[in-house]
């Protein structure tokens, strides 16, 4: 599949967990859009300087404390006058622009939800799973997304499973080809940053539930 064709698949993806995941049960922990957007926004926008974790990176080694670029628990508004004008009008680093003629208001608005959470490693990791795995593993990460039926063998079902993290996370750096399974699940290693890889085995950790005696083990 192109790339053009993978990221259009995605964004259909996300357009139906939209759709459905005020009327499904889910095993998500994060349940509002706007987070899942604003990751995406983070990650294009922020992540250079702010770093994966909001903590600076190693810009929060620097003293000069208009450097310190960690991002603190502070009001919306707060955020939302630092983005929309920059770090220069509020004393602080000029390195941070104006993003008020960049970004709308909703990408804006998106981002500062997703700061809430983005020291928290399994919330991280569920943006990972909802903006790159639910079209083939499912809202509910149990092997029935929408492109599913497409594959032999099926997706696996992320939530019944016995397999442990050493081999998710081999699995998704190297794609399901390279470990013996179907060639339909591409190798993430190279799309995916370390941190991503990381968070999102957190995640896939906290949804994993004992496998029931009537599913083959994935």
């Amino acid at each position: 599949m192109s790339r053009a064709g993978f990221t259009l698949a995605i964004l259909l993806g996300l357009t139906a967990y939209g759709r459905t995941q005020d009327s499904r049960e889910t095993v998500s922990t994060v349940t509002s859009m706007p987070v899942i957007r604003g990751g995406i926004v983070y990650k294009t926008y922020c992540v250079l300087c702010h770093g994966e974790h909001g903590d600076g990176d190693v810009h929060k080694q620097k003293r000069d404390p208009k450097l310190d670029l960690s991002i603190k628990p502070r009001p919306r508004e707060y955020y939302e006058k630092i983005i929309r004008q920059g770090g220069h009008g509020f004393g602080m680093s000029s390195s941070m622009p104006a993003w008020q003629y960049q970004l709308s208001d909703e990408q804006i608005s998106d981002v500062i939800t997703y700061t809430e959470i983005v020291n928290d490693s399994v919330r991280r990791g569920e943006v990972v799973y909802k903006t790159n795995c639910i079209l083939c593993h499912g809202i509910n990460a149990d092997g029935k997304g929408r492109a599913a039926s497409l594959f032999k063998p099926a997706p696996a079902d992320l939530v019944h499973t016995t397999r442990d993290d050493d081999y998710k996370l081999e699995i998704i750096r190297r794609g399901s080809k390279a470990m013996s399974r179907s060639s339909a699940m591409p190798p993430w290693e190279g799309r995916l940053t370390k941190v991503e890889l990381h968070d999102l085995i957190e995640y896939l950790r906290t949804i994993q539930q004992p496998p029931s005696l009537d599913r083959t083990t994935r």
